[in-house]
């Protein structure tokens, strides 16, 4: 009994003994446990991740796809999904490969965060910031029956396991697991002792991913500052009046008036040598492109102007040859080369210059916003200064321009970059669509100038040929020319219908007979006091001068209105002098008259006062062969009496002429009022 009452304490110090040992040594080992399944979270949840990033991309955004619904936005929904997946997947693939690293692990997960940290943060920006729009597209989308059975369709058919029932379900994810980074490596830091030579390492780990994630949020709220102020408004007139107020119009005073003394140099401006040169670089591109804007529609409207004389519309009457071979020439650049130039210039210049420019109206909004905030910044520094504090507000407006200002020099080098290729590639594509039109025109040429009979012929026999056409066709003017002055009779005078005859009247009356002169071609006011004449219209000479004492606009009466008009576009007009009884006033006195005065010596005989009337006559203005009995033959220059100015039914397409005797219907067109010029040989009719 004694020796079993001896084994007991015996066996109740080994059991303590074995206890201690025990409470020394757990611990160690329950803490590199923990260590070691923090480590196998951390990868198992990347690779849960990478898989529904992957069936997100490759699977519902491909079935979606198929379906071609125009008003699904799946680019506003997926964002930059791929960029994320791409560097996940290889994030995933030095994750795996640590597990083989087992003393070294820690070292190498630590290492790999830091590695990856500037690209995650690329990717997931770009992601987080883009997230509130992805929702709003999911809602709006969930009030659409039509759409949203056709999401869950997807959702049903790609990924059933999942339960999802919307995409919020997998748009989520990159959000959560940017997130979720710092948390994963606290806990794999929480257990690992300090002493551990991985512990600074992760300790930096976990600082960078926490970084990443600050400059993850400071990048979205520097974007939502954008998106708010970006937006070009197009307010009416009410509509501004409607936005005034106390706070407001006393904001834009203290702009105005911070500006003011900047401009007189009161107070200093605040100096920014990187933003200033990068915003110089873009208004330059803005300027650049709205000047290529401008040109391009320049220069398109110049070469359809250029292309509009149709002639292959025309009826030329000409056999085939040269002129025959011209129009087809004409026909196939007017129809074919220029609507194919046209096309191609619209889809690979027009379109994406108007694309650019509006891609600049944004970045455009943010630098006149930054100059206002600007303002405020310094008038709150100002006022800090002095009062030691600022509201609320003015840390908010403070806030506002350090995020506006850090926003655009930290996107405007790229967007330069990028505005700059872009309209790099527009001139490229704009020099080669002029080469390729100059090319197939002259291809064209070529073909059409070996078809003519000196297609062939060397430059300078083709020159002297050229030569020796002018002066033929020079000759053949001029003699014709000769035979019109001359050879042709006497033109029948068209007498002005009585409107005109009483205004050349007046003018007579009015100013004399020596102050008459002609408008010889048409004239367009162009300035202020300028008048618009036609050819031929009668006018009288006010002063040969304008008011600033230039002798080559005159100041005329055209019998009502007065004004300007060039003086090269006049000549003195020669009316012909007639006395016909109809136009004379003589003084008509009654008996009493007589009787009254009979006594008074007999008064001398009134001399008949000359009237003037213009003379004008109508000519064949081209050569004119009759194809019916109706119709009556012309040649160039033959004088005509005109009849009726219209046919039977109307129209004036077509007049009643007499020529030589004979009667019949002649083109309207043909025909040519012009004044009768007495140094020009007509005999004057009495």
């Amino acid at each position: 009994m004694a020796s079993t009452h001896g084994a007991e304490p015996d066996a109740e110090d080994a059991a303590e003994t074995e206890e201690a040992v025990y409470e020394e040594v757990m611990p160690c080992d329950r803490t590199e446990l923990s260590q070691r399944l923090a480590v196998e979270e951390l990868i198992t949840t990347e690779a849960s991740y990478v898989h529904n990033i992957q069936l997100c991309v490759s699977d519902i955004r491909a079935h979606l796809q198929k379906k071609q619904l125009p008003e699904l936005d799946l680019e506003g929904l997926f964002s930059n999904t791929d960029d994320i997946l791409h560097v996940s997947r290889r994030f995933l693939k030095g994750l795996e490969a640590t597990a083989t690293q087992e003393q070294e692990q820690l070292l190498c997960i630590s290492a790999l965060f830091q590695e990856f940290k500037e690209e995650m943060e690329t990717v997931y920006k770009i992601y987080c910031a883009s997230y509130e729009h992805a929702l709003l597209l999911v809602e709006s989308y969930r009030k659409d029956p039509r759409l949203q059975e056709e999401i869950l369709e997807t959702l049903n058919a790609t990924v059933p396991h999942t339960g999802a029932s919307d995409l919020s379900f997998f748009l989520v994810m990159p959000v959560q697991r940017v997130t979720k980074y710092p948390l994963l490596l606290g806990k794999v830091l929480e257990n690992t002792p300090t002493s551990a030579t991985a512990y600074p390492a992760l300790q930096a780990a976990v600082r960078a991913m926490a970084q990443v994630n600050a400059n993850i949020n400071e990048y979205k709220r520097r974007r939502e500052v954008a998106t708010k102020y970006n937006k070009a408004e197009h307010l009416t007139l009410r509509d501004r009046f409607a936005r005034l107020n106390t706070h407001s119009i006393a904001k834009k005073t203290t702009r105005l008036s911070r500006l003011f003394m900047h401009e007189a140099g009161i107070v200093a401006k605040t100096e920014d040598k990187e933003y200033d040169d990068l915003e110089e670089k873009f208004q330059c591109v803005v300027s650049s492109v709205a000047m290529l804007k401008e040109n391009v529609a320049s220069y398109l409207g110049h070469l359809e102007a250029f292309l509009l004389p149709t002639p292959h519309k025309r009826e030329l009457q000409i056999d085939e040859g040269p002129a025959q071979q011209y129009r087809r020439f004409a026909e196939y650049l007017h129809c074919t080369v220029f609507p194919e130039f046209k096309r191609r210039l619209d889809r690979l210049v027009c379109q994406p210059l108007c694309s650019l420019s509006d891609m600049l109206v944004g970045p455009q909004q943010l630098v006149k916003k930054r100059l206002d905030k600007l303002l405020d910044y310094e008038e709150i520094q100002e006022r800090k200064s002095e009062m030691g504090s600022v509201t609320y507000d003015e840390e908010a407006a403070m806030n506002t321009y350090l995020a506006i200002n850090a926003l655009l020099v930290a996107e405007l080098p790229q967007f330069n970059q990028v505005a700059l290729q872009i309209l790099g590639q527009i001139l490229c594509s704009l020099c080669t669509l002029q080469r390729d039109l100059a090319a197939q025109v002259l291809h064209q040429a070529e073909k059409e100038l070996e078809q003519m009979p000196h297609g062939r012929m060397p430059l300078p026999g083709f020159w002297k040929m050229v030569d020796d056409t002018l002066k033929q066709s020079d000759a053949q003017l001029r003699t014709f020319c000769q035979t019109f002055e001359t050879v042709t009779p006497s033109p029948a005078t068209q007498p002005l219908n009585p409107a005109e005859e009483r205004k050349v009247l007046s003018l007579v009356s009015k100013h004399g007979p020596d102050k008459l002169y002609q408008v010889t071609s048409n004239i367009s006011g162009s300035k202020d006091l300028d008048l618009t004449l036609q050819r031929g219209q009668i006018v009288a000479l006010l002063q040969s001068m304008d008011t600033k004492g230039n002798t080559s606009r005159w100041l005329v009466d055209a019998g009502g209105p007065r004004g300007f008009v060039p003086a090269g576009k006049l000549r003195p007009y020669c009316p012909v002098q007639s006395q016909q009884p109809g136009m004379q006033m003589p003084a008509l006195e009654s008996g009493t008259e007589r009787r009254r005065h009979s006594y008074a010596t007999p008064e001398a005989p009134r001399p008949q006062v000359a009237t003037f009337t213009p003379a004008f006559q109508v000519v064949a203005g081209f050569s004119f062969a009759a194809r019916s009995p109706q119709e009556v033959s012309l040649q160039a220059g033959q004088p005509v009496v005109v009849l009726e100015p219209h046919d039977k039914k109307g129209s004036k397409e077509w007049s009643l002429v007499d020529v030589n005797g004979q009667r019949g219907y002649v083109p309207s067109s043909y025909l040519v009022t012009v004044p009768v010029q007495e140094p020009m040989g007509w005999s004057l009719p009495v």
